[in-house]
Formats: structure tokens, C-alpha cells, sequence
């Protein structure tokens, strides 16, 4: 529409000229803004579920003599209702789940097969979000502490000493706290139980072959013979024999000389060793570990975990392998089991994820080196350290819940049903699923009604992350430091857009460029900069050296400032030396997580770049880790790919943001999600850019599937 002089109105739009006063190129396409959200439902159903099914297969009687159940393939089915007519009629958008399961009868040999309804499963639209009860919801990602080991220190207020603490934390299972007395004691609890000393639980896990000599122990000959024949056979019998043998090693693992051999290269030696002082066998000190064996350290950790049981060798022996060794009660996850091989410098079992005695082994070495001063710390708000659960994992978990308690009742009724009689159908009843996924969108903290106001709210929505729901956070225990903007959330979470509340910095949003790793982290995208390239590398040629190149024997090849040329590569190429060169930004962009981030130099989005990519300012600003630098141009790793990229979607839509005060900025921030959407949508006299890629992420934009021509438009 547009106005003539008179004041009436014509019935044309009037072409808008638009004018770009931007002074830098746009390197990297914005990525879709819901990604998050439909990449992670994705996943679920073609992998989370899988993983779920093999996990619980197969469930066994509870004597397992009689028969297993085992899951096959799945498969969901078109949806019944489309999604409008779930919106009218007050339905959930949602698709039948059919899985196929298998009963073998163990005595018969008999296998039988039946595909079955495992309930309707609610879908997510292409707009990502879920149409429950014909109301649209959002499952809000979540930032929890990632699984793994933790070392923090504290000082003792008596003595000033450095006293080091780590936790081991696992997706599923007992929670391991060490801690440092300030008589050099360590000692660890167990899910929160009664406090033991290290050198009790090291002694439980000692196994033949944890030390270099174990193999030419006579001690030992007799299991490593049966473990040999276990892995050559692989039968029940082969494993009973290994058993027994280890059973008989007890008395000889675990004992102090051992237990000392452990940590011998990290440990100090005489009246500072912390082992020694944890075993308490000075001369007229207290001796805090009363056992000499693996034998009694079993029983010691049974009465420590269970008071008031009478303990066994037997039962001491299976709450040990329970606790740690059983990958269905206990299970570091795949986050869980990289962040420790990473903190603990591991270089094998990255596919085990419950622990192995050298993982607690390492851990307790790692402890005594941050007490001695040797190691770092961690920082538990570093984003390297925290990771985003988005709603496929979510949904995971809830799953987990709703087939665990599937499960129990299966187990019930393979005891009373007779074999012969028994098919997957009778024995499977679905109810539990079918409530666990109701309680998950319909009642959980992170299944939100969809805020609808405007469509910038509906997008911002989707890409919030919380740290408060379940396994997270609550508001009233979450202090300051977890509020606060950390420097790792830069380019990863905006450090502008959240609630002004008692919900301030424990909810945030995704910056604009964010996106998850396979890991859940969150990572961000830069420029890599050269500054040296290989003498063979063909894009050599063109570029100008930052010093002299000199061979072996002093003879320079091409003086600083040589723009070289093919000759001069040629003979740079005989001598095989890597060559210095101005500094150049390269095409290619990396995204890294928070941790790789603190190795590099990272430069500013608005350093002056020439068209050929060569950095044009004499000195740089640059950050590294939390600090801020100006340095040569070769000295940078990195730079930023956009100004944009350190702040949200609703941020970046205020024009010259760089000028308000961050509280102002938050304000606006928030206040736009809450502005009345218009009839007629007009664009904004002054923008930033990102009004298109906005409008369309959000859902309320018509888009062609394909490119063409729009011949005819019968709405207005």
C-alpha cells in the first residue's frame, strides 16, 4: 500500500530500495535457525531408539534358564491424523511405532516372531516443534555438567595447605567424591555412602596384569592359563574356570607392596606420601586402613555401603562388579567415557563405557598430582565442560524409563508363563511406555506450552537452553558463578538474551552460529589463518615470505618479502622447509568446542582483511582464553567468521547494538518476543540482515520447496 498527497491509499506496494552500509563481507551462510531442534529428533529415530533397544536386549527370565526376548527392527508408520486436523480437534500429531520382537524358548529351541505396537509416537513437525492435545509445544534443550572426572582444589583454612577433591561422574550410576585430608589421607564416597579410604577401593578392583611383572608371577600362572583358554573358547565352562582362578588370586592381589606400585612414579616419597599416609602404616599412626588384602578390603567396602548386612565373599564381590564393571547399572555414556580418556590422557576403550580398574587407577595418580601441584583444575562452568542435551536425548531418556519399567514386568511374567504357552504379545504390555511418554511432553519442566506471540518468540523459543529440569539445576541453589557470562560462551551462547528474573543466566540462547557436536557441546565457526605453509603446498605461489627462508646451511633461499614465484618455489620445495608468509585468512572455516578454542589466538570478525585474504592491520585485538591481546598478524590462529556470531537471533536484530549498554540490550532483547505481530507485516526502516533468514526459520513464511517463478498469488 502505499500513500498519495491527498492522503489516499493506492492499492501497490511501493518498491523498497534497499541500501547495505555493512563494511563486512558475509563469510558464512547463517545456518537453519530450528536445526537444533529437527537434527536431534532426527537422530532419536534413526539412532537414540536403536541404542535403547539393543541396550535392553535381551531381557531373561530371573533364573535366565527359561527364555530371552529380543528386539529387532523398528519402524514408524505414516501419522493417522495430519497436523491440522490434530490442531482442530484437540489431538496429538503422532505416529505408530511397530517393533519386531523375538521369544526364543531356551529348553525347545523354538523361536517366535511378532511385529508389535509399541503406542503412538509423537512427532515433531517441520516447524519443530510438537502438536500434543492440539496445542503446539516445545521441548526446551538443556545444559547440564557433562559426565566425566572433575578436580577442584580447595585451601585448608588451618594449615593454608592445597587440598585436591575430584569427582567422577558417571550418565547412569554411583557418583565416586575423592577428597584430600589435610593429613594427606585420600579418601573416596561411594554414591554419597559412608567415607572409605582410596587404598580400600584400589585393592577391591587389583587385578593379575595391572603391574608390568604380574605376567611372570608364579601367583598368577594358573588364571592367565584360564583367561588364555577363555578367549580361545569362549564357553560358560572356560569362563567359571577364569573365575575360580581369580577367586584363589585374592589373597595375594591387593596388598600394600601392590598398592604402593600403583602410584609410585606420581607419589612422593617418606613422610609426604599421600599412600602411606592413607594406609596409615607409620610408625605410631593410626592405621586408617585395617586390611592386608583384596580378600578384606571386599568385605570392608560391603560393611562401609551396606552397615547392618552380614557381608560375604560373595555378595562383597558381586555389589563391586554391580557398582562399576555392570554396563547395565553403571554407564559413563559416550560423553562421558571421551571426557575422561581426554582429562586422564587415555588412549584406549573408547567404545567401553562402564569403568576398568586402570580408569580408577589413573584417576587416583591424576588426584595426586593436582594435590602436588602438577596438573591444572577444572573449571566446571567452562562450556567444555557442560553440554547440551537437546530433546532426541531427552526424549531417550524418558524412553529408557518407560521400557525399565516394561521391562520389570516382562521379567514377572517369563517366571509364571508357561514356555510353551508364552508369545512376545502376552508377555509385553506397552502401558508403561505409552505413560512414561505421556508424563514426558505433558508434565515435565522441559515440555513447554509454545510462546506464540510473535514469530521471533516462537523461534527463540526453540532455541533456548535451560540448565534448571530434571538432572539440572534449581534456582534457588544455583549461585552466581553459574549465572555469569564465562568466556567460553562466546560465538556458543549469547551473552545478552536471558530472563530478568530469578531465572537470569540459568536460561539462555543459542548463539547465532552455534551448533552441537556429536558430543554435545557446543561449537563455533572461525577463519583459519596462515602464517606458514608447507614448501610443497601449490597455493605457495603469490604469496610474500615474513623473513628470510634459509637452508641448512645458511644460505638464504627468498629474502623477507619475496613475493615468490614458481623458481623460488621450486627450490623452496628441494629443501623442504616449511615457509613463513604474511599472514593470510583461508577459505576454509573450522568449528571448534570450547576446550579446542582455549589452544588458539583468535582474532576479531571487523579485522581489515585485502582481497587476496591478507591481513592488513600492523596489530591485531585478540583473545585468548579470557584475556584480550594486540598482536602481529602471524601470531593469530583464528578469526571470528561474523560480528554477529557472539549473540543470539533476538539480539542481533537491534540495529547498532555495539552502542547500548548490555542491560538496555537485554531489555530489548526481551521485549521484542513481546511485541504485537502485525496484519500487514512491513519491513523495518533500519535493519541488521537477519529480519529474512528470521521471518523464514520461524515457520510463518510461505517457502518453495523448489526454485521458479511466483505467476500468481491468490491471498493477500
Amino acid at each position: 500500500m502505499t500513500a498519495t498527497l491527498d492522503g489516499t491509499r493506492t492499492g501497490e506496494r511501493a518498491p523498497l530500495a534497499v541500501q547495505s552500509f555493512s563494511t563486512i563481507s558475509n563469510v558464512l551462510e547463517i545456518p537453519s535457525l530450528i536445526k537444533l531442534q529437527l537434527d536431534s529428533f532426527d537422530w532419536f529415530k534413526r539412532e537414540g531408539l536403536r541404542e535403547l533397544l539393543n541396550e535392553l536386549s535381551p531381557i531373561q527370565d530371573f533364573t535366565s534358564t527359561k527364555m530371552d526376548l529380543i528386539f529387532g527392527e523398528y519402524e514408524f508408520r505414516e501419522p493417522k491424523h495430519s497436523q491440522e486436523e490434530c490442531r482442530e480437534r484437540d489431538m496429538t500429531f503422532s505416529a505408530p511405532l511397530f517393533v519386531d520382537v523375538e521369544l526364543r524358548i531356551k529348553d525347545s529351541g523354538e523361536i517366535k516372531e511378532q511385529r508389535l505396537f509399541f503406542g503412538d509416537f509423537p512427532l515433531m513437525t517441520d516447524r519443530g516443534t510438537f502438536i500434543i492435545n492440539g496445542a503446539e509445544r516445545v521441548v526446551v534443550s538443556q545444559l547440564v555438567r557433562s559426565p566425566g572426572v572433575y578436580y577442584t582444589v580447595e585451601t585448608d583454612v588451618q594449615s593454608g595447605q592445597r587440598l585436591a577433591n575430584a569427582k567422577l561422574i558417571p550418565s547412569r550410576g554411583a557418583w565416586l567424591e575423592f577428597e584430600t585430608s589435610a593429613k594427606r589421607i585420600l579418601s573416596v564416597k561411594i554414591d554419597r555412602k559412608r567415607k572409605l579410604p582410596v587404598s580400600v577401593l584400589i585393592r577391591t578392583i587389583d587385578e593379575p596384569g595391572l603391574l608390568p611383572g604380574d605376567h611372570d608371577n608364579p601367583a598368577f600362572a594358573k588364571y592367565f592359563a584360564a583367561q588364555k583358554r577363555l578367549d580361545e573358547e569362549g564357553t560358560a565352562a572356560a569362563e567359571k574356570a577364569r573365575d575360580a582362578a581369580r577367586r584363589e588370586c585374592e589373597k595375594v592381589l591387593g596388598t600394600d607392596d601392590r598398592v604402593l606400585a600403583f602410584f609410585e612414579a606420581v607419589d612422593v616419597e617418606g613422610d609426604l606420601s599421600y599412600l602411606t599416609a592413607t594406609l596409615g602404616r607409620r610408625e605410631g599412626g593410626r592405621n586408617n586402613d585395617p586390611c592386608e588384602n583384596k580378600h578384606e578390603a571386599l568385605l570392608e567396602l560391603y560393611r562401609k555401603i551396606r552397615p547392618g548386612d552380614p557381608p560375604t565373599h560373595e555378595n562383597a564381590r558381586s555389589l563391586v562388579n554391580q557398582l562399576f564393571f555392570n554396563p547395565r547399572r553403571y554407564d559413563l555414556g559416550r560423553v562421558g567415557r571421551h571426557k575422561l580418556n581426554k582429562r586422564l590422557a587415555l588412549a584406549d576403550a573408547t567404545d567401553q563405557r562402564w569403568l576398568r580398574p586402570i580408569d580408577l587407577i589413573e584417576l587416583t595418580r591424576e588426584l595426586i598430582n593436582v594435590n602436588l601441584g602438577r596438573s591444572g583444575t577444572d573449571d566446571i562452568d567452562h562450556l567444555g565442560n557442560r553440554r547440551v542435551r537437546a530433546v532426541g536425548e531427552l526424549i531417550q531418556q524418558q524412553f529408557r524409563i518407560g521400557l525399565v519399567r516394561m521391562e520389570r514386568v516382562v521379567r514377572e511374567r517369563m517366571t509364571i508363563t508357561d514356555p510353551a504357552e508364552a508369545t512376545p504379545s502376552a508377555l509385553i504390555n506397552i502401558r508403561p511406555v505409552v505413560a512414561a511418554m505421556k508424563e514426558f511432553f505433558g508434565g515435565s519442566q522441559l515440555s513447554q506450552f509454545m510462546d506464540q506471540t510473535n514469530p521471533l518468540a516462537e523461534l527463540t523459543h526453540k532455541r533456548r537452553l535451560s540448565a534448571l529440569g530434571p538432572g539440572g539445576l534449581s534456582r534457588d541453589r544455583a549461585g552466581f558463578d553459574v549465572r555469569d557470562v564465562h568466556h567460553s560462551h562466546y560465538g556458543r551462547i549469547c551473552p545478552i538474551e536471558t530472563p530478568e528474573g530469578p531465572n537470569i543466566g540459568l536460561i539462555g540462547s543459542l548463539a547465532t552460529y552455534g551448533r552441537l557436536n556429536d558430543f554435545g557441546f557446543i561449537e563455533t565457526p572461525y577463519r583459519r589463518v596462515i602464517s606458514e605453509m608447507a614448501s610443497d603446498d601449490p597455493k605457495l605461489v603469490g604469496r610474500e615470505t615474513r623473513e628470510d627462508v634459509t637452508d641448512a646451511d645458511g644460505k638464504v633461499i627468498a629474502a623477507a618479502g619475496t613475493v615468490v614465484d614458481k623458481r623460488t618455489a621450486t627450490r623452496l620445495k628441494k629443501a623442504g622447509l616449511r615457509v613463513p608468509v604474511q599472514a593470510v585468512v583461508a577459505d576454509e572455516v573450522t568449528y571448534l568446542t570450547a576446550d579446542e578454542e582455549d589452544r588458539f589466538v583468535v582474532g576479531q570478525a571487523n579485522t581489515r582483511v585485502g582481497e587476496d585474504g591478507r591481513v592488513l592491520d600492523e596489530r591485531v585485538e585478540v583473545r585468548v582464553n579470557e584475556e584480550f591481546k594486540l598482536v602481529a598478524p602471524h601470531e593469530i590462529d583464528f578469526l571470528d567468521v561474523s560480528p554477529k556470531q557472539m549473540v543470539s537471533v533476538a539480539a542481533s536484530l537491534i540495529p547498532f547494538l555495539e552502542h547500548d549498554d548490555a542491560n538496555r540490550a537485554l531489555m530489548g532483547s526481551n521485549m521484542q518476543r513481546q511485541a504485537v505481530p502485525l496484519v500487514r507485516p512491513e519491513a523495518p526502516l533500519v535493519g541488521t540482515g537477519m529480519e529474512g533468514r528470521t521471518a523464514i526459520d520461524s515457520g510463518h513464511v510461505l517457502v518453495a520447496e523448489g526454485a521458479g517463478e511466483v505467476i500468481e498469488a491468490s491471498g493477500t
